[in-house]
């Protein structure tokens, strides 16, 4: 017989393995996801027979749908990346039936294209699905497992066979109409349907470690160390600001997100630093996922640019703080007096995006400091930047969800960040996907 351990969202697998624990999931779960949880492979009835607790058999990771999609992302299955990975599947099934096609057969059935599988897709909420068993192979229970979907064209859908979907309700042939793709891109499909947004997706490993076919220790949550990204910033600053708002604000996801130890002292503070590490990086072909973060002002465009003439690979990016447009008209100290400037790509360091209504200080502005002749502008410092900094670090989710702090800079700063390193976990996939085609 064997046991089985799936990957399910809502009841539906999108995929399995028999008496071995086949991929790991772990990366898209975190601890506080472990959990107990009913089996289907279980008697219960002969636990309560024998006295036994059955929960060390119940283990499993869950975690609601909504809440996976930002770790499926960092892991390259963004929207985009699933629209390639349909089309190819559709242009591979479109090509094999050419060529195994006779000049009597049936003509090839228009594919779904990406917008209407999609729609297809999320137009069913996996909640509203049917999943009685479903017994007997004759027309009628084949018509009852296909429920709703019943009369549908499924020759539109690639690589659709009938014999291929081993269904035993309306729910599970369903999922074997959809389950086309990678299970993660499956998932973030799924997702896409705002119904299906609590939709639970469990990993159960339970069943399996307790009949023996793994061990407990092979179920590890959290992002692997290949799948991280190492940010490197201009100072110890910007790394204690990084990490406490990944922390306060994107829990769900910090654990993919490394730091430089700045425990003792930053090893490459500024941007000239920052810019020479980056390029030593590049040339030693580092494998790790980096991104090179600078400040939105003229030495970090000047650092910038200058890391733009660098051929970085696949695997690196470097980027500058946002651009916003409350910036575009902020308080700055000069030899003239006191006016509104803008300061983006001039003076906004880190901790022009934190809360800058500070009890018992004035109202905030920058000090115009020196002048950057190879760009024509001036630099400038946010006064008082290391108090707007503490303050922020001393925050508490607590305290944020009282709505006392004012989050929405520093959101704009993590939204860039997540945006870029999503861009490079698609980017490795793409990129393995052209080497492995090149070995065949």
């Amino acid at each position: 017989m064997g046991t089985e351990i799936t990957l399910d969202v809502a009841g539906v697998s999108v995929t399995y393995s028999k008496n071995h624990r086949g991929i790991d999931h772990g990366s898209i779960f975190q601890e506080k996801d472990r959990k107990a949880i009913k089996s289907d492979q279980l008697d219960y009835n002969w636990y309560e027979e024998e006295g036994e607790d059955p929960t060390p058999s119940e283990m499993a990771f869950t975690r609601p749908l909504k809440h996976v999609v930002p770790r499926l992302e960092l892991l390259g299955f963004d929207l985009e990346r699933v629209r390639r990975e349909y089309n190819a599947v559709a242009q591979n099934w479109r090509e094999e039936r050419q060529s195994l096609q006779d000049d009597d057969d049936e003509p090839i059935p228009d594919l779904m294209n990406f917008a209407e599988f999609r729609a297809f897709a999320t137009a069913h909420p996996l909640g509203s699905l049917d999943d009685t068993f479903i017994s007997g192979t004759d027309d009628a229970s084949e018509a009852k497992m296909r429920g709703r979907f019943e009369g549908m064209q499924f020759e539109r859908i690639p690589p659709y066979r009938s014999y291929d979907i081993q269904a035993y309700s309306e729910r599970s042939f369903f999922g074997g109409l959809v389950d086309i793709l990678h299970p993660y891109s499956v998932l973030r499909l799924l997702a896409e349907a705002k119904a299906n947004e609590d939709a639970p997706v469990v990993w159960q490993y339970g069943p399996l470690v307790q009949a023996g076919w793994a061990t407990e220790r092979e179920f590890v949550p959290h992002a692997r160390r290949t799948e991280t990204f190492l940010i490197a910033t201009e100072g110890s600053s910007d790394v204690h600001i990084f990490k406490r708002a990944l922390e306060l604000l994107r829990p769900e996801i910090a654990d993919f997100f490394r730091f430089i130890d700045v425990s003792e002292s930053h090893p490459f503070s500024g941007t000239g630093n920052l810019v020479k590490f980056a390029e030593g990086l590049a040339k030693i072909d580092v494998q790790n996922q980096v991104v090179f973060v600078f400040d939105n002002d003229a030495e970090g465009l000047d650092a910038h640019q200058r890391l733009s003439t660098l051929t970085l690979p696949v695997n690196m990016r470097g980027i500058m703080l946002p651009e916003l447009e409350e910036f575009r008209s902020f308080p700055a100290q000069g030899p003239e007096g006191l006016h509104n400037s803008d300061i983006n790509r001039r003076a906004a360091a880190i901790e022009c995006y934190l809360d800058l209504d500070l009890a018992g200080y004035p109202p905030a502005k920058v000090l115009w400091t020196s002048y950057k002749k190879i760009l024509g502008t001036y630099q400038g410092a946010l006064e008082f930047k290391e108090s707007y900094s503490k303050e922020f670090l001393k925050q508490t989710a607590e305290t944020l969800a009282e709505g006392a702090y004012e989050v929405r800079k520093i959101e704009a700063v993590l939204d860039l960040l997540v945006a870029e390193c999503t861009a490079i976990a698609v980017d490795q996939w793409d990129a393995a996907e052209v080497e492995l085609r090149g070995a065949f």
